[in-house]
């Protein structure tokens, strides 16, 4: 009995490898009618190029065309054995890698076509595979998107301006290791950025201009603390040496006379530094308030900002 042989052959078009091997059938079919029927296992590898625009919610299509360089189509016939739903269907149970991809369909036509003044038959697959995005959106998206919403709720944080800049920061730092550990994850492509990389960029932006906003609020409210600070200081500076004149041992009628005129004036100083009082305050006050506006402003346009690019982004991903 003749053994089994096996061949490999490998053929290279347009800079795709594809490598097939054939391993030959020992027996054959005799029908009644006289017809030989002889069968041959075929394994092909290859590798097709793949848009990674909408990863990991893309969808890829690959096309395998079978036809004879040498024969044409008088001298061999190259006809599909079975329809494409059965096709499809036989190959999602023999489909392989069920982990990450999932076969949809493979649709297929048969045509001839004119190859060197010959007609040659033609046979296309092509091959419909949808990726599976259940671990990319558990480990990859939603730890990022959750980062977004607690910089949000990070508005609402009633604590001091020098708390909620931490805690922004440590939002920053957070974000940027999570995509130093996942970066081997995401694909690699130089023709085109794939959108879950405009995702993650953006809104690591979107977090650093929220922590520059943060610090803009500090050095206001810096600002208010200085100017309500440093007015009590001279008013109690000056006011000491006020008293400290009225003090003095009276060693004249003169000095006697003028001690209501003094005490006059000191009252009339005590006045003014109140009048001073209340103008620092009010200096405070208004740089404590300009910082609040700012920060109403600034929310509202972040909460819109990050709505309406979740928006354009679920559309483009999801059209």
């Amino acid at each position: 009995m003749k053994k089994p042989r096996a061949s490999r052959h490998k053929s290279y078009l347009h800079t795709i490898k594809t490598e097939i091997a054939t391993m030959e059938n020992a027996f054959v079919r005799l029908e009644s009618r006289g017809i030989v029927f002889a069968s041959n296992t075929l394994a092909v590898t290859s590798a097709c190029k793949m848009d990674l625009h909408l990863f990991p919610f893309d969808t890829q299509s690959c096309t395998l065309t079978i036809m004879s360089s040498v024969h044409s189509s008088d001298q061999l016939q190259i006809r599909p054995f079975s329809d494409a739903s059965f096709l499809t269907q036989s190959s999602q149970k023999a489909f392989q890698t069920q982990g990450e991809w999932e076969l949809i369909s493979i649709n297929m036509s048969n045509n001839q076509i004119n190859f060197i003044g010959d007609l040659r038959d033609q046979l296309i697959f092509r091959i419909t595979i949808k990726r599976k995005p259940v671990l990319y959106v558990i480990d990859f998206i939603m730890p990022v998107f959750c980062f977004l919403i607690l910089d949000l709720a990070s508005f609402f944080v009633s604590s001091g301006v020098k708390e909620k800049l931490g805690f922004k920061v440590t939002l920053l730092l957070a974000i940027s290791v999570l995509l130093l550990l996942l970066k081997d994850m995401l694909p690699s492509t130089a023709s085109d950025v794939p959108l879950i990389g405009m995702y993650c960029v953006i809104i690591f932006t979107l977090i650093g201009i929220s922590v520059l906003e943060t610090i803009f609020l500090s050095f206001l409210m810096d600002r208010g603390k200085e100017s309500a600070s440093v007015a009590p200081m001279h008013r109690k500076s000056a006011l000491s040496d006020a008293v400290k004149s009225t003090e003095g041992p009276a060693d004249s009628v003169s000095d006697r006379n003028e001690a209501p005129l003094t005490a006059d004036a000191l009252r009339q100083i005590i006045m003014e530094f109140q009048v001073q009082n209340q103008q620092q305050k009010k200096k405070s006050l208004s740089w404590t308030r300009v910082a609040k506006i700012i920060d109403l402003v600034f929310f509202l346009m972040y909460a819109t900002t990050v709505l309406l690019f979740l928006i354009v982004l679920s559309i483009a991903w999801f059209p």
